[in-house]
């Protein structure tokens, strides 16, 4: 069981309504795309969780030297469940280069950008990890977007030895796998997230709580994390059931939840399969107007509602979730001033911005694009005593002779467990009328 301190901190009404400031920004990067599938040849198999994986025929290595350019690869869901969140990963990762670039880039050069898909699918994104770093040379990667898919290339991560940082996969069972020591992540793991959005559920007066859940590690370890602490919290789980996410009717599942007559229900999931266990749902009466629905961040889309059902968004009014904090609480930031003017959600941008900054600032602070060099920089970066914002400040100090603590955009980074941050601060959210995703006027939620 996870050990955890909850404290509750008040937040504004929208979290990323802040005070911008206009101005622009010159790109500088070079951006190139995979097609799915276009690059080496993969075998498909199974793997010990019973999900279907690819493993390449063979890994590049990944290379860089001292004296040489970074080149950063942005591993990311053009295509598949996770399309509809792609611009709220791409446009912070890019936005964090312009102004790494516009800092002096790093160690005197300026940074490159290669994009490829990571079609939030093992087979899409083997074949695109391996255009990155045999055609695009890539000294790092930001990505991928979904848990499954890094689990699928943890593997070709450790093998190849190119420092990853994703800033959206929060599966608990990623903490131990092994990488090499070249993985790493900003968004923390479910194993907070579960124990969160039981917080919520229990402060609604549910006890009798049905889950509905992804079958797959994503889904099974949520819906763990989620059914430990619905009983710490004194209620009861009366039915947890897995479904194939590439399924196309729910009815058996959702039947099997709701004949054990809970109060409220549980969906673990992400756009595309979430909308059809909704829409599963709400063909037995117990829809959000009906049934308390919750769910979590893999759910929360400015799409979701049209895909559920296009001609009524208002039917998912009231679903209510839980994410990983856009601007946590107590966290200033120079992001919160320039992400309005990037229109997107803001589902793990900071998180994006954050794992950005923090790969060329392994690179500055090794004085090198070589792989192996970054990977040992990378969490030193979170240990000094010197505190910096941005690239661009963390810069000046590191040129100085300092050792730097990077707080970022989505976490100070006060606890940093060799991977990935040891806390993590969830808002609360609610679909409305018109579909649309909003923070509610309630305290976050730090575990």
């Amino acid at each position: 069981m996870v050990q955890r301190r909850i404290a509750w901190t008040l937040i504004p009404a929208v979290a990323l309504i802040l005070s911008a400031c206009s101005g622009t920004t010159t790109t500088t990067t070079a951006s190139t795309t995979a097609a799915p599938g276009t690059t080496a040849k993969a075998t498909t198999g199974t793997t010990a969780g019973g999900t279907t994986g690819t493993t390449a025929a063979s890994t590049p290595k990944a290379t860089g030297s001292d004296g040489g350019e970074l080149v950063m690869g942005l591993l990311v869901p053009e295509s598949g469940d996770l399309k509809a969140i792609v611009d709220s990963l791409v446009k912070p990762s890019r936005l964090a280069v312009d102004q790494i670039n516009a800092a002096g880039g790093v160690n005197g050069k300026q940074v490159k950008v290669a994009q490829a898909d990571d079609g939030t699918s093992a087979q899409v994104a083997t074949a695109s990890f391996d255009k990155l770093l045999n055609g695009d040379k890539v000294n790092v990667i930001i990505g991928p977007a979904p848990s499954g898919v890094a689990r699928a290339i943890m593997d070709k991560i450790k093998s190849a030895g190119v420092p990853t940082c994703s800033g959206s996969t929060t599966a608990a069972d990623l903490t131990t796998l092994d990488s090499g020591g070249y993985f790493f992540r900003t968004a923390p793991s479910d194993d907070l997230q579960g124990p969160a959005l039981a917080e919520v559920i229990s402060a609604d007066k549910h006890s009798k709580i049905g889950i509905l859940s992804r079958r797959d590690e994503y889904g099974a370890g949520f819906s763990k994390s989620l059914e430990a602490a619905v009983k710490d919290n004194g209620g009861t789980v009366v039915a947890n059931v897995s479904y194939a996410a590439d399924g196309s009717n729910f009815t058996s599942e959702v039947g099997q939840v709701l004949d054990k007559g809970p109060d409220a229900i549980a969906i673990i999931g992400f756009n595309d399969d979430g909308a059809k266990v909704v829409s599963a749902l709400i063909a037995k009466g117990a829809g959000p107007d009906k049934m308390p629905l919750y769910t979590a961040d893999g759910m929360q889309s400015s799409k979701f509602a049209e895909t559920v059902d296009p001609t009524n968004k208002a039917i998912v009014k009231g679903m209510k979730g839980t994410a990983p904090a856009a601007a946590p609480e107590g966290v200033e930031s120079p992001f919160a001033t320039e992400f309005p003017a990037l229109k997107v959600d803001p589902i793990f941008s900071s998180y994006y911005w954050d794992c950005t900054n923090l790969l060329a600032l392994a690179a500055q602070s090794a004085k090198s694009t070589d792989p192996a060099k970054i990977k040992a920089a990378f969490s030193e970066n979170l240990k000094g005593d010197s505190d910096c914002k941005d690239f661009r400040s963390c810069k000046e100090l590191l040129d100085a002779g300092k050792k730097i603590h990077y707080r970022g955009a989505s976490n100070a980074f006060d606890k940093w467990e060799g991977q990935q941050p040891g806390s993590g601060a969830y808002e609360i959210w609610e679909y409305d009328a018109e579909g649309k995703s909003q923070t509610l006027k309630v305290p976050q939620i730090k575990i």
